[in-house]
């Protein structure tokens, strides 16, 4: 049986779990209310861990200045603290009228990410940008809000670093191909935005996770027995690697190494990579610093 099949017949029983995990209703009782608080609480656990496991690597010698658009989502909000500590200087992008909560640490500018009419002036003196954009929670029915946010946002963000001849564009992309059909028009769009970016010619990374492990996403620990048989099983060990599970903290050392290690032409991070960021991310400062 091969792993397109594998996934496939998985995928269709798991489906629906799936969606049901990132598409929670509003708390409606008192047990969805504590759910919410208990992930919260797992949440500033994970960061405080996080913080103190970057505090123990050692820093760059160069300071980054780092412009990042989304960067109040899932991802963005456990990066910027961990940016910070590492000394480099962070301007965020927030819709006008935001009440996001951020480091004070960190520079706050206004626009939409949907129009880089309204921020491409506030990304100097910035030399790495980095795309957070996405529309929470994907499913299957939000085929057409990943084309309206997703590729738009990622459409002008690209534009935008290309006009400004950025440094270094650092995108956060999806594993593909994947035999899984459910979120075809997700995947599609981040590719898009991918040949985008080969078409303008930017140096950047390209990062490719497939599902984030982390405070309200735990669920697929479940499937980890599946991965090691498929990882360890010769004709599925590659399917199994690309579309393997990573955790958050794994994701953002390996932002943070893409920040720190800035490159020429593209360079894609899958999973592997991701996945070997901490063990990576010491190495190559060590290397800048020699």
């Amino acid at each position: 049986m091969s792993f397109r099949t594998v996934c496939t017949t998985l995928g269709a029983s798991l489906e629906l779990n799936f969606f049901r995990v990132c598409n929670p209703a509003r708390p409606t009782t008192i047990q969805d209310w504590l759910q919410e608080r208990i992930n919260a609480v797992a949440a500033s656990i994970s960061d405080i861990r996080l913080l103190l496991r970057v505090k123990s690597l050692p820093k760059s010698s160069e300071s980054r200045r780092v412009f990042i658009t989304g960067g109040t989502g899932y991802i963005g909000s456990a990066l910027i603290p961990i940016l910070l500590e590492r000394d480099h200087r962070v301007r965020v992008l927030v819709r006008p009228g935001s009440k996001a909560k951020l480091p004070a640490a960190c520079e706050v500018v206004s626009g939409d990410a949907l129009d880089a009419n309204t921020y491409r002036q506030v990304i100097r003196p910035s030399d790495t940008f980095i795309h957070l954009v996405g529309v929470p929670h994907p499913s299957p029915a939000k085929g057409a809000q990943f084309r309206a946010v997703d590729m738009v946002s990622g459409r002008e963000a690209i534009s935008a670093c290309a006009e400004l001849g950025m440094r270094h564009f650092i995108y956060l992309s999806v594993a593909h191909p994947a035999p899984l059909r459910i979120m075809k028009d997700y995947i599609a769009v981040r590719a898009e935005c991918e040949q985008m970016i080969q078409e303008r010619h930017l140096n950047a990374t390209i990062i490719r996770p497939w599902y984030v492990l982390g405070p309200g996403h735990r669920w697929p620990y479940l499937l980890l027995p599946f991965y090691k048989v498929c990882e360890w099983l010769p004709f599925t060990r590659a399917g199994a690697l690309r579309l393997g599970l990573v955790t958050l903290e794994q994701l953002i050392l390996a932002l943070v190494q893409a920040v720190e290690s800035p490159i020429q032409g593209t360079r894609v991070v899958g999973v592997p990579e991701i996945r070997s960021a901490a063990l990576n991310l010491p190495r190559e400062i060590t290397r800048q610093t020699a």
